[in-house]
């Protein structure tokens, strides 16, 4: 009696081939390749384009590092972030819960979304800048007048991406839902929340970033109290320190790609494994 024998089942992972291998050195070498164009690039325009006497315009990249990022300035530069840093956190806190708020509210009922969502809008058409000097008379110029613009920035995305997640469940699971007689409780804690969480991330990414930028509008227009990155930055134009200005205007920049990448990191380590899973 013969038997024969079954071939290998094929692995589910599959081959890791060189040009699997490849991919992650490439999206290293892709963005640095690019960093040294635009280095390139800057120290081009310094010392090709620009005289000696309008190189202030902008000083090379080793003058900002050294006089702006390791020169006598750099310790309030960093105590100025933070400050900064905290009321974009505080700001981007509390459009989360309100946006959040706003757009379970919305998706209860019809008539709420139609008499809410173009407010929503309207706050979002607004110029914020527009509103600033308002803020200041009415609230004032200090920590909460700067918060209040980061929330009026960061809140529309919160409200439009978590309606829009919460609107894009199963009809299905709705309709599975719906014949237990489950309550609209149970529905929006076990079927909506969890369906909707990819897209509430991608609205607080979007959200984090303008939060930063609310917290550095504020700054332009509410000078008074402890400075934040943005009082600096408009006191180096004035004084016309470029390399300290070109620094201020780094770390502003650094702070809102690391609040974006710690969100990204975040929503992966959400809702990435399962998320990823159920579309495949």
């Amino acid at each position: 009696m013969s038997t024969t024998i079954a071939p290998d089942a094929p692995s589910d992972a599959g081959p890791v081939t060189g040009r699997t291998r490849a991919l992650p050195v490439r999206r290293v070498l892709a963005p640095l390749f690019v960093l040294a164009l635009v280095i390139g690039g800057w120290y081009l325009v310094s010392y090709l384009v620009l005289t000696p006497s309008r190189r202030f315009l902008l000083p090379p990249p080793h003058e900002v590092i050294a006089d702006g990022l390791l020169g006598p300035e750099s310790e309030n530069m960093l105590a100025a972030l933070q400050r900064s840093a905290v009321v974009a956190a505080t700001g981007l806190l509390i459009a989360l819960v309100v946006g959040i708020a706003w757009a379970v509210l919305m998706s209860q009922a019809r008539w709420a979304e139609t008499a809410l969502f173009p407010y929503a809008v309207v706050l979002q058409c607004i110029p914020t800048l527009a509103l600033v000097p308002l803020i200041g008379f009415w609230i004032g110029f200090g920590f909460s007048a700067r918060v209040l613009v980061c929330v009026l920035m960061a809140l529309f995305p919160i409200v439009s991406n978590t309606l829009f997640g919460l609107r894009s469940v199963d009809k299905g699971l709705r309709e599975l839902f719906a014949l237990r007689r489950t309550s609209r409780l149970t529905v929006l804690r076990k079927v909506e929340l969890p369906a909707a969480l990819p897209a509430i991330f991608a609205g607080v990414r979007i959200s984090a970033g303008l939060a930063v930028v609310g917290a550095i509008v504020g700054d332009f227009f509410f000078k008074q109290g402890d400075p934040g990155i943005g009082i600096l930055i408009d006191t180096y134009r004035s004084r016309l320190q470029a390399p300290e200005m070109f620094a201020a205007v780094l770390l502003a920049s650094g702070l809102g790609v690391a609040v974006f990448v710690v969100f990204g990191w975040l929503s992966r380590r959400v809702v990435g494994e399962w998320y990823d899973a159920a579309r495949n």
